[in-house]
């Protein structure tokens, strides 16, 4: 069990770690989205590379904080069933839901993106558009990165439903790898 716990803390804190560095994008997208929006209806400039900008910042943030989202419990769910659970019914849930469709797709995700993210890097693919951003394979790169960060944290939350499954639940008030009384 300590094993599966330290495997559980460090996603966790891995997870929460990149979360919250990438949550700072969310503040840069608003200053982009505002500087377009001046320059568009105020300076009447438009640019291309800006318009792509504010989506690729926005892709980045999707793809690499979909599994801190995953950890926080924060994903859109029917909760009308899920409520009425007990918590090892929730867990049968998490469990099942991880084992069936998380980890499967998010395999699917990295093995399929593959081909198309290694010929955007070979001919080091930039965006089609006059003025628009270069090295677009860069972003790309994205897909395999955010799923594998969705994989891991489906493993952490695979091996936590487990344990309580079998009447063992993890100890995990923190996001640290290590417990609290370790750092006295």
């Amino acid at each position: 069990m300590k094993v599966i716990e330290l495997i559980v803390r460090l996603i966790d804190a891995l997870n929460e770690r990149v979360g919250n560095w990438v949550s700072w994008l969310s503040t840069v997208l608003v200053v982009v989205v505002c500087y377009y929006v001046f320059t568009r209806y105020f300076l009447r400039k438009s640019s291309v590379a800006v318009q792509e900008l504010e989506w690729h910042i926005f892709a980045v943030l999707f793809l690499v904080a979909a599994a801190y989202t995953l950890k926080a419990d924060s994903h859109v769910r029917v909760d009308v069933f899920y409520t009425m659970l007990s918590p090892r019914g929730q867990a049968w849930v998490n469990l099942l839901g991880a084992l069936i469709f998380l980890i499967p797709f998010s395999l699917l995700i990295i093995k399929t993106s593959s081909g198309f993210i290694s010929m955007s890097w070979m001919i080091q693919e930039t965006s089609p558009d006059p003025g628009g951003l270069p090295y677009r394979y860069i972003l790309k790169a994205m897909i395999p990165i955010g799923f594998s960060l969705v994989l891991l944290q489906g493993i952490s939350m695979a091996l936590s439903s487990f344990c309580t499954v079998i009447g063992r639940p993890l100890a995990l008030n923190s996001t640290s790898p290590v417990k609290e009384q370790d750092h006295a």
